[in-house]
């Protein structure tokens, strides 16, 4: 590796490590007495400031847990490029993290999800887990998957010249990764958003279902086992 790059693979290693680090500390405060990082969450009014911190709770959440698997993307746009791409990409993230609020408050509201930030009823889990098998067994999932396992392929396609244009294909890059991915990250209220053990098991997935070379297969494989263990969820209840 060029001796330019190094310090992009720094911040693309360093970013996720503080996220990551920001994460355990919540949780740890979260499932414990409530009373540090995650105080805010106590609180009996979704406020304005109530809902930013939610919002960067997933922000930071899907940094973590995404930007490692773009790495390979971001390092090949070139050193002096690679830190608007990243940008771009994390901004898309960051779009998905206020959906995700958004849908969090939805699922609040009904009574599916508690504050706890954990599913009320296996029904609803199961549910999660069906919606999330089924897409990864459909066209769009597989051919979203492939463009990011492709990241010269996607060069190739769609650079574009300057600052804009990388931050251009940041995004671009990252709403092919939303695609492929929004569909996992339900898993998170199945199991718990701020559950280490949910979120490390997707973070290993997301970056072995993009980096390994098995294609479509290693979808259709986990989309049968979701639907199967969704299934078994429904039958328990």
């Amino acid at each position: 590796m060029r001796t330019q790059s190094w310090p992009l693979l720094a911040l693309i290693v360093l970013v996720p490590l503080v996220c990551w680090a920001w994460i355990v500390v919540l949780s740890r405060d979260m499932y414990g007495p409530m009373m540090g990082a995650s105080a805010w969450m106590m609180a009996p009014a979704w406020d304005a400031q109530h809902l930013f911190l939610l919002w960067a709770m997933w922000a930071v959440m899907m940094t973590g847990m995404m930007l490692p698997s773009a790495a390979p993307m971001i390092l090949l746009s070139g050193a002096s490029r690679g830190y608007l791409v990243a940008l771009g990409y994390v901004f898309v993230w960051a779009a998905f993290s206020a959906g995700a609020t958004a849908l969090q408050w939805l699922l609040m509201r009904h009574a599916i999800v508690t504050p706890m930030m954990e599913v009320s009823s296996p029904v609803a889990g199961a549910v999660l887990l069906g919606l999330a098998g089924l897409y990864q067994l459909t066209p769009l999932k597989h051919a979203c998957l492939a463009t990011c396992q492709a990241p010269m392929a996607f060069l190739a396609r769609r650079w574009r010249a300057g600052s804009a244009g990388a931050f251009r294909m940041g995004v671009e890059h990252g709403v092919y990764c939303v695609g492929c991915c929004w569909a996992l990250m339900l898993l998170l209220f199945a199991g718990g958003v701020m559950n280490l053990t949910v979120v490390a098991a997707l973070t290993v997935f997301v970056a072995f279902e993009k980096l390994a070379p098995i294609g479509r297969w290693g979808a259709r494989v986990s989309g049968a086992l979701l639907i199967a263990l969704a299934i078994v969820v429904s039958v328990r209840r």
